[in-house]
């Protein structure tokens, strides 16, 4: 059901590595810096680059030798991504103190859905109260957008840099978006803008206001996805477990009032699991710990996980684990906010179940196959051959992007 009312920040970290090695070194601060992947080696390319670089005419991408043409002062430096994981973690942790539906979406940019918090209609003063936390605490800088709608906000955040804050609403799209080459729009790609163009699409308005068949037919599903962005309609939810596909699956709710009966959180955590093991199962994955997460009514967070032997995802142990981790936990404050998460969560398949009294007879008809492969294995190489797993009717969900980095490890609820 199409929620209304939402309010969707986009927080983007201006020129993150740069920043980060400022904040590190304040002896930086003011000067043309960039950090590329071996600044020794003139045909290196900068990852980024600070704001005082950029006014200088170099950007990220550029070659070194081409950066210290344009910028014969500018210092180099190469990456520490430990370094930039720690403060992204650190920067999640500021975030997540506002909310527990926070969704990261690369090491320096996030989306968080506030739509639940008591803003007394003033979105923005919260927006300035996390990128003032974010400077006082990290000395890092940020743009937030702010939108009803995850397309929107990330729209928003792009329009002022640095430290912007910008409100875009539905109904501003046509004056303020429209208008733009069709390039801008997040979401398009040189390849999608050249067969747009093929289409007469030059700007997004033309987009908008093209006809669905004829977009359909040229770009199928993802035609018809970004003609509604192009109209403001994004109803994508902001989902914290999102990014880690294959490492941790959950839910959570904001309850309609402050809750003391057990009974009734009982049933909210059953609630909970059922939906994460409905997810675990369209996926067919399973996880080896659960985690319950718990905000009182005075908004403070507490999180328990507990780690067991056997692969976890049938609802029936979900609830049990999670209603026991709760109430070792409760002293019987009244909840405003309960989750549930399953992680370090792998195919079904990949699983190696621990042996007890109760399964043994059925693993030990494998034995002489399990052997077998085992022989093979020693041969011809450990990936030769691998013990058959459920065929999915959908690709693979292990995440192949750029963000697939053990830095989101951090992340688990």
């Amino acid at each position: 059901m199409k929620r209304k009312n939402r309010i969707i920040f986009h927080i983007d970290m201006n020129s993150f590595y740069a920043s980060v090695e400022q904040a590190y070194d304040p002896s930086l601060k003011g000067k043309a810096i960039a950090i590329a992947g071996n600044p020794k080696e003139r045909r290196g390319i900068l990852v980024t680059c600070s704001y005082e670089a950029r006014a200088k005419g170099v950007y990220t991408t550029m070659s070194v030798w081409e950066a210290k043409r344009k910028c014969p002062e500018i210092i180099l430096l190469p990456p520490n991504f430990e370094r930039y994981r720690i403060a992204s973690k650190a920067m999640f942790d500021i975030l997540r103190s506002y909310t527990p539906l926070v969704e990261p979406v690369s090491i320096d940019e996030g989306y968080m859905d506030v739509s639940e918090l008591n803003l007394s209609g003033n979105a923005v003063s919260l927006a300035e109260s996390i990128q003032n936390r974010l400077v006082s605490e990290l000395d890092l800088p940020s743009s937030i957008g702010i939108a009803p709608n995850k397309f929107l906000a990330k729209t928003a955040s792009n329009m002022k840099k640095p430290m912007g804050i910008t409100v875009l609403r539905k109904r501003e799209v046509a004056e303020k978006l429209w208008p733009l080459p069709v390039i801008e729009m997040h979401g398009v790609g040189e390849s999608t803008s050249n067969k747009l163009a093929e289409l007469g699409i030059k700007t997004i308005g033309d987009l908008a206001t093209i006809e669905t068949g004829v977009i359909k037919e040229r770009l199928g599903k993802v035609g018809l996805r970004l003609l509604e962005r192009a109209n403001g309609v994004d109803n994508r939810d902001v989902d914290p477990t999102s990014v880690f596909d294959t490492k941790s699956v959950g839910n959570s709710t904001t309850l309609p009032y402050d809750e003391t009966n057990p009974d009734e959180l009982n049933k909210v955590i059953l609630k909970l699991s059922k939906k994460v093991a409905s997810r675990l199962e369209a996926k067919n994955l399973a996880g080896q710990s659960i985690n319950i997460h718990i905000r009182d009514a005075d908004w403070k967070n507490k999180t328990r996980s507990k780690t067991v032997q056997n692969r976890i995802f049938e609802e029936r142990e979900i609830y049990q684990l999670a209603k026991s981790l709760f109430h070792s936990t409760w002293n019987g404050e009244a909840i405003r906010l309960l989750g549930v998460t399953v992680n370090n969560v792998h195919d079904k398949g990949d699983y190696v179940e621990q042996l007890s009294i109760f399964n043994f007879e059925e693993h030990a008809k494998e034995e002489p196959i399990l052997k077998l492969v085992e022989q093979l294995q020693e041969k011809f190489g450990k990936d030769t051959i691998k013990r058959g797993i459920k065929l999915k009717k959908n690709p693979s969900l292990e995440s192949k992007t750029s963000f697939s980095k053990d830095f989101l490890d951090d992340h688990k609820l």
